[in-house]
């Protein structure tokens, strides 16, 4: 049997999916030309905070939230038209996550380098 590694799978999905900075994300945010999306877990974010701003979408609902035709689907949560800005802790549940939005059809869609952890030492807010 030969399984990839996590880290094989989230090497392949920051090889296909937009990478942006800290800065870059916070000035679309300012811009409103986004929907930024924290994935982390609910403990995570009880934990270490939130993202001013941010729509929380726990990683494993992600998919099922974001699709028009899902049950799940959390209408006016998000502008499906703007781009999708994913984070989470440090950067590698939210490069699997973009990379599953783009095999969705979103052709829209970024994940912040570096995470929260990163988020935090920037301009954006956390509450």
């Amino acid at each position: 049997m030969n399984i990839k590694s996590a880290q094989t799978l989230v090497a392949e999905a920051l090889s296909n999916i937009k990478t942006i900075s800290t800065d870059e994300a916070y000035k679309m945010v300012n811009d409103d030309q986004c929907n930024l999306i924290d994935i982390r877990d609910i403990r995570e974010l009880e934990k270490e905070g939130k993202v001013e701003n941010a729509v929380h979408i726990p990683r494993g609902m992600l998919e099922f939230w974001i699709d028009p035709n899902s049950q799940y689907f959390r209408e006016g949560k998000l502008d499906l038209q703007k781009e999708m800005v994913l984070f989470c802790a440090a950067g590698a549940r939210s490069a699997l996550a973009a990379k599953s939005l783009q095999d969705m059809g979103f052709e829209k869609v970024s994940h912040i380098d570096g995470g929260f952890g990163a988020v935090k030492k920037s301009e954006f807010k956390i509450i």
